[in-house]
This record gives structure tokens, sequence and C-alpha cells, in this order.
């Protein structure tokens, strides 16, 4: 089976005035990264507010997407909550609309029980969906969630789902975890979940990376996957690449990301975010956008 691999968006969640769902924006962002170069969106990520969004809204949006044409192979949803049977509702009803793969959290609360616990939980998981076309990344976000998917859990469950646990998105911030779950788990395509890694990852046998900032640098970092892939020197594009990331970083990812967003498009609905995160503000988009901006005309003069 060839493993997963390229550049994957974890598309921002666009919301109306009234905290609903802006369909119109979400399906619009989704097109617009696929065609800036993004091989695969992950919807309702940790950058997609995912905590934040009830199940029932997830399962419609990601149908909105089918519904209006973006490609369910180029579809791999965030599924992972603490319940058990709420992660298997979502995730069936992604395998259902044949969607490419699922990126799982840990159960999240009950820190204490440890890999042979979270072990369980995915057995049970990939038990309950049954289903052969489940394909499952798990996801690594332990300054979030309070729990790690440890490089020896990924190998584990790989060795025992080698056809289902297939990928492994390392947002940990931590280099030397991400070699460890290479070196642990070769079965396993891990993403790094920046990509400030990018070009270290793919030399270290990655398989790309799962990172917020392609939202607004989906094309240049694109570019420069292609370039490593294809043995280029990649180096400037790089600099630029990571000035970037670290600008929106500093900026607050979510909020950095939809102020930038409602600054290009000239919609407000951008600025939405949902409690507990407070709103953007325009100020903080134009502020953002011009550092960016300055990043990009640094790196032309340079040239």
């Amino acid at each position: 089976m060839t493993k997963l691999q390229g550049i994957v968006c974890p598309i921002v969640t666009p919301f109306n005035a009234d905290g609903s769902l802006a369909r119109d924006l979400f399906v619009g962002h989704a097109r617009q990264m696929l065609a800036e170069g993004a091989h695969y969106l992950s919807p309702f990520g940790t950058t997609g507010e995912a905590l934040s969004v009830s199940m029932a809204e997830r399962m419609e949006a990601l149908e909105w997407l089918l519904a209006d044409g973006i490609p369910v192979d180029r579809l791999m949803p965030g599924t992972g909550l603490t319940a058990l049977p709420e992660t298997a509702a979502l995730s069936a009803h992604a395998v259902r609309l044949g969607c490419a793969a699922v990126m799982v959290l840990p159960s999240f609360f009950y820190r204490a029980v440890g890999d042979d616990g979270q072990a369980r939980y995915y057995r049970e998981l990939i038990g309950r969906i049954a289903d052969p076309r489940l394909r499952i990344i798990l996801y690594n976000i332990p300054q979030n969630s309070g729990v790690a998917v440890s490089p020896g859990l990924a190998q584990r469950l790989n060795a025992m789902f080698p056809a289902t646990v297939v990928a492994f998105k390392d947002s940990s911030g931590d280099w030397a975890n991400t070699q460890a779950v290479i070196a642990a788990a070769p079965g396993i395509s891990v993403f790094p979940g920046s990509e400030s890694f990018l070009a270290a990852g793919l030399a270290a046998g990655a398989g790309g990376c799962i990172s917020a900032t392609v939202n607004l640098n989906a094309a240049d970092i694109r570019a420069v996957y292609d370039g490593v892939r294809e043995g280029r020197d990649v180096s400037a594009a790089e600099t630029v690449m990571k000035a970037l990331r670290q600008a929106v970083q500093d900026a607050g990812l979510i909020g950095g990301i939809k102020a930038v967003l409602a600054v290009r498009s000239g919609d407000r609905r951008w600025l939405n975010l949902r409690a507990p995160h407070l709103d953007a503000t325009w100020e903080q988009g134009e502020a953002l956008a011009a550092r960016i901006d300055a990043i990009r005309r640094s790196a032309e003069v340079a040239l």
C-alpha cells in the first residue's frame, strides 16, 4: 500500500456572526487550498477549532465539502474525542463517505492510563468500525491534549494494524521526538506539525507536513516539498518559509490566520472564533499581513 505523503492543510473553520458555520467560506477556502498546492485537507484539527465544534456540525460540514465538489479522497478529517463511541461515530462517518484517512487524538482526559490504555482505545476503535477502508493518522499534540502518542505506541499499533494505522502527525514541536517516531515505526508515514521541519523531515524519511500555516502559504510550502523531492536546493525558499511560519506563530496561529484571511478577502466573518478563543481583530490581520509582505519583499531584494 502506498504511504500517505504530501502537504496537508488543516483548514480553519469560518463562523457566521451568529456562531454557525459559514458554508460558503468553508468550501471556498478548501477549494483554494487545493488549487494552491495542498495534497490533502484535514478539516477539524486543532487549527479548525475542532473541540469547539459539535459532532453534528462536523459531519454536516464534511458533507458540504463533498456536495460542493471537493474530492473525498483528498480529505483527512480530525475525528478524535475523549469518548470512544463518539470518535467511532465520526470516524465511521468519514470512512463511509470515502475519506482518505482520519486523524485521531488519543483519549485525552485520563492521563494515567499510559500506552496500554491508549492501545486499547485505538484497538477498540478499529474493532468498532470494522471496515478495511479505515486508515488512521495518530495525532500527537501533548501540549494541548496532555497525553502523548509515544514512538513506542506508534510502533505497536502499526505492527498490530499495518494496513490501518498508517500515519502519525507530530505537533509536539520536538524534532527529536519526530525522529524517534520515524525510527521506531518505519511502516508509518510521519508528518511534522510545522513546515519548519519539512525539509529535514523529508530527508529523514517523513511523509511531508500537516501545518496550520498551509492556510496562508500553501504554494510556497508545496514548492519546498517538490524541490526537496526533486533534489533541488531549496535553502533560500526554506528560509522565507520558516520566517513566515514564525511570524504567524508569533501572532497566534488560529487568530492570526483568520485575521489575515479577513484582510485578504475583505470578509469580516473570518474574524469570528468560537469560545473559549477570543475573536481575531482587523488590526491584527493588517499587522500580520504587513509583516508577511515585508518578509517576502526582503527575500526578493536578497535574490
